[in-house]
């Protein structure tokens, strides 16, 4: 059998894999309520283990901050922990560490989260603490004064320090010259410098409520049993006046009119580069159809070692050690279409960029395989598979959806158009949007790594 006619082969049964799961009672389709506070609650039955996965995501992230107060959205997530009247410091995770399970949380430029994972017997905790967390947080200068202390070395250890960190950080700085998307999650050191526990007071107040939450809860569990402990737990919380994310001002950012460049010196070994192209992101799932052709090309440039990139650019030419490209479809505000790459010894970040037009131009010219596209559509499908497989990806996976204000009930949908793109939609947003005009390159110079900053790590780093 040909190659081509392996990989359609594996698309075609990977395929029913994801139709056979769906339509398993193991994995019922989510039951999805709203409380009359507006907490939107989505369930999800999956009875093949005892686990359950709780996750509370609030539709704030640093696309919401202003100018001042950068990181904000990050500092209150650290803050959460810090205790309420009936839960004092640190006893929210030994709770859960008690009861077998685990929690933590993340912060994003489009929502935070908050999870837990555990035994589906101890779902009412979770939900108990979590609720609770919710209105009746404690927030105290003195504690706010240590973790503002360790946010900002959690910001040295994975930004200053890391040089590949520090250059995607300055180029997102250049590349958006409006958007809030220019500003980093963890936010600038000046912020977070001048941070007061005020600042987090008024930011939990404006955000943290039911109305502005979507609670997932994917595991063994029973979908009218979770309803009620739901509204036993999050029921009395009183909503509160906010702008809803749909309602929340445009911000568009301007469109680029020429190539823009910057130079980034850090200590570190090698030298690295940086393309970032404007792209758009998914807002219709039915009518849209460029970011699917978007995150097909990004799977043909990238996503495996047969890949154009990797084997153009690394195995025969060599100009390369490293290669990558990378895309996001789905988010609250506009994407970027990245080309990134270590230089391989003995070569400048230059031919290493000429390289890379090179292979764009050589896709314009010549299109894309149907074998290309046939690789890449099993790779889509394993993907979603995968995902399938693990309570806690099918929590991350409704909920991503809902807090960038798409739908989970979208993601069949998604899978069927991404799977649908031809080569020729490929070819022709990678003519659209790989140019120069919406283009910002980035060049790490690297200095002697004897001028890194000795650090000594934290007690405690949440993430």
């Amino acid at each position: 059998m040909k190659p081509d006619s392996c990989i359609k082969l594996f698309v075609r049964c990977l395929t029913a894999a994801v139709l056979a799961l769906a339509s398993s009672p193991l994995l019922a389709n989510p039951y999805e309520y709203m409380l009359e506070n507006g907490l939107k609650l989505i369930i999800k039955e999956d009875h093949r283990s005892p686990v359950v996965v709780s996750q509370i995501w609030y539709k704030a992230g640093s696309i919401d901050e202003l100018n001042g107060t950068t990181g904000i959205a990050h500092a209150l997530e650290h803050m959460m922990f810090k205790g309420t009247k009936t839960v004092p410091g640190g006893e929210f995770s030994r709770r859960i560490a008690a009861a077998g399970g685990v929690d933590n949380a993340f912060t994003s430029r489009d929502y935070t989260a908050y999870y837990q994972q555990l035994h589906q017997r101890n779902l009412p905790l979770a939900m108990e603490l979590e609720s609770d967390r919710m209105r009746n947080l404690i927030l105290t200068e003195e504690e706010f004064a240590k973790e503002i202390n360790v946010v900002m070395e959690e910001r040295r250890l994975r930004t200053d320090d890391q040089p590949r960190s520090l250059i995607y950080e300055k180029m997102m700085a250049v590349a958006y010259q409006t958007h809030p998307y220019r500003r980093p999650v963890i936010g600038w050191m000046n912020d977070l410098e001048n941070m007061t526990v005020q600042d987090a007071q008024a930011w939990y107040d404006r955000w943290y409520a039911p109305n502005n939450a979507i609670l997932v809860i994917v595991g063994d569990v029973d979908a009218e049993e979770v309803l009620k402990l739901t509204q036993k737990y999050y029921g009395g919380i009183e909503s509160r006046p906010l702008t809803p994310m749909a309602s929340r001002k445009p911000q568009t950012e301007p469109a680029q009119t020429g190539i823009k460049r910057l130079t980034v010196k850090a200590p570190a070994q090698l030298s690295y580069l940086i393309m970032g192209y404007h792209a758009p992101t998914l807002q219709d799932v039915v009518a849209d159809w460029e970011p699917y052709a978007l995150e097909i090309l990004e799977g043909i440039l990238d996503g495996n070692a047969s890949a154009r990139l990797n084997k153009a650019l690394v195995r025969e030419q060599q100009i390369a050690s490293s290669i990558g490209a990378g895309y996001t479809a789905t988010a609250r505000g506009p994407s970027m279409f990245f080309l990134s790459g270590t230089p391989s010894e003995g070569k400048t970040v230059a031919e290493l960029e000429q390289a890379l037009r090179q292979e764009i131009e050589i896709l314009l010219r010549d299109g894309v395989t149907e074998q290309e596209l046939a690789r890449v559509r099993a790779q889509v499908v394993a993907g979603h598979v995968y995902q399938l497989d693990s309570t806690f990806s099918q929590a991350m996976q409704i909920g991503r959806m809902e807090a960038i204000g798409l739908s989970h009930r979208n993601l069949d949908t998604i899978l069927e158009k991404l799977q649908a793109v031809t080569a020729e939609q490929v070819r022709d947003v990678a003519k659209k949007y790989l140019t120069d005009d919406s283009l910002t390159v980035a060049v790490l110079d690297p200095q002697p790594l004897e001028q890194k900053r000795a650090v000594t790590a934290p007690s405690e780093l949440r993430h």
